[in-house]
């Protein structure tokens, strides 16, 4: 059976927040996994689609910023999401330099992070309707474009 769950992967080296946002975002209805580090979540992506991944920004073996660009380029795009309890306005430039769509502060408001969920989820949909329109509207230029050329 196919499921249209979204799929999340949560990278956190902290059993308890693994645990809690796992919890949280499968009590809304999302597939969620989890990585300890950065190379687990690597290799869950290359195995997997995901829809989004929450990345913590230290991991014990290399930083979130890095892990946005090791994640397996997908279509459509995953979206990347920051969790930090180390702000700084140096770390969220080059997080979004790197890649990320938001990034959000520990402690984590649960309704924050399911509003920023939610949102980046919508905007993955219109990523993804507007690159299925262009792909039609391609393809039906190509094909009056090859009629005129048969009755030339």
């Amino acid at each position: 059976m196919i499921s249209d769950k979204k799929r999340i992967l949560i990278i956190d080296d902290d059993e308890d927040i693994l645990e809690t946002l796992h919890s949280l975002l499968t009590r809304k209805g999302y597939a969620a996994e989890t990585a300890n580090c950065g190379m687990v979540a690597v290799e869950k992506s290359l195995s997997s689609f995901f829809n989004l991944a929450l990345i913590d920004i230290v991991l014990p073996d290399m930083e979130g910023t890095q892990l946005l660009v090791k994640l397996k380029p997908t279509v459509p795009k995953m979206r990347k999401i920051i969790i930090t309890g180390h702000a700084a306005l140096d770390n969220a430039i080059k997080a979004v330099n790197m890649g990320a769509d938001a990034y959000l502060m520990k402690p984590v408001n649960p309704q924050e992070l399911i509003k920023t969920v939610e949102e980046q989820l919508k905007l993955q949909e219109e990523d993804t309707r507007i690159t299925q329109d262009k792909i039609s509207s391609y393809v039906a230029a190509r094909v009056k474009q090859l009629k005129e050329e048969e009755n030339d």
